[in-house]
């Protein structure tokens, strides 16, 4: 089992920057994804973000060039630093890891951190 907290959320005008942090409770494999997720008022949780342990990342086309997402595999941590944000970044954010042992995935998320950027 593993237990996810988040951290770093808050309010920042458009154009600022935040950044997100999120630690992993619990054993975290070599093989499992870190990932953040972001749900808008009124809208569907989206996959923002991605890191494997080795590094690769991916990122959503809208953040691509604006957030980096970074991975301490000692730490067992996640954090996602957010810059230039937009109004349409406003969402909660959660931190997500992947598990696939066998072919069978497992899914664990944080609690959730509110980010508002107001225009």
């Amino acid at each position: 089992q593993v237990q996810l907290v988040e951290s770093g959320g808050g309010l920042v005008q458009t154009g600022g920057s935040l950044r997100l942090s999120c630690a992993a409770s619990g054993r975290v494999f070599s093989t499992d994804i870190m990932a953040w997720y972001r749900q808008p008022p009124g809208k569907q949780r989206e996959l923002v973000t991605s890191i494997t342990a080795g590094g690769k990342t991916w990122y959503e086309s809208d953040v691509n060039g604006r957030f980096t997402i970074s991975r301490d595999n000692a730490k067992s941590t996640v954090s996602l630093q957010m810059n230039n944000l937009k109004p349409e970044d406003t969402a909660v954010y959660y931190c997500n890891l992947l598990r696939e042992p066998s072919g069978v995935s497992f899914n664990f998320w944080g609690q959730g951190t509110q980010v508002t950027v107001s225009s």
